[in-house]
């Protein structure tokens, strides 16, 4: 791993500019269990709102699933070329019980009572019990495209390919991956792996607005 600041920023830059969205993965090739389980640490370790994560992140590696979810993926193939699949899907049982939950958890980590977690379990009742459905639907929804950047951005610095997919049928990804069962739905995807030699998007130049274009400064 690079120390010097320098090295570093060249690094990152590198893996950004070397990334692109797969369209062909090579299926012969899969992600090592080694870099599997950073790839699943940045996910754990991606910030949301409160800290709460509010979602799951359904992993697919088997063949057959891979496979049936292509048609639930606007036929797109990917899904079954990629040594993994990982649908982001949001909670869609969030409760001040679900507060209250995480509130424990940070006690236990952190070494402190509840009761001095008090005005952050307030704040966070508070914004649930205030919400409706379709609100903490939106907002746990928008929790996973966080996840989704961070993993394609720690995955193209180990060189391992990516293709996010908005281009998905959500209630039939439910379906196939039993969801409902499990408290969650589905809202975007993303299929991991290495690209196929003959992926022509590869070696595309990779379009851009300018700097200019693209930041306010104030």
């Amino acid at each position: 791993m690079p120390t010097d600041t320098k090295t570093v920023t060249n690094a990152i830059t590198d893996a950004l500019n070397w990334r692109y969205a797969a369209k062909q993965f090579d299926p012969s090739k899969k992600i090592s269990a080694s870099d599997w389980q950073v790839l699943e640490e940045a996910l754990r370790l991606t910030p949301s709102s409160f800290g709460m994560q509010p979602y799951k992140f359904v992993v697919v590696t088997d063949q057959k699933v891979k496979e049936e979810l292509v048609a639930a993926c606007w036929n797109q193939p990917q899904a079954a070329q990629c040594s993994h699949f990982v649908v982001f899907a949001r909670n869609t049982d969030i409760t001040v019980e679900t507060v209250n939950q995480y509130v424990e958890l940070i006690a236990k980590t952190r070494n402190v009572s509840v009761e001095s977690l008090k005005p952050l379990h307030g704040m966070m009742s508070g914004f649930i019990s205030g919400s409706t459905p379709e609100k903490l639907a939106e907002w746990a929804a928008r929790q996973t495209y966080i996840a989704l950047g961070n993993l394609m951005t720690v995955a193209a610095t180990l060189n391992i390919d990516n293709c996010p997919m908005e281009g998905i049928v959500a209630a039939d990804v439910d379906r196939i991956l039993k969801l409902n069962e499990k408290g969650c739905s589905s809202v975007v995807a993303c299929a991991l792996g290495y690209r196929a030699a003959d992926d022509k998007y590869a070696g595309l130049a990779k379009v851009r607005f300018s700097k200019d274009d693209l930041f306010i400064n104030i």
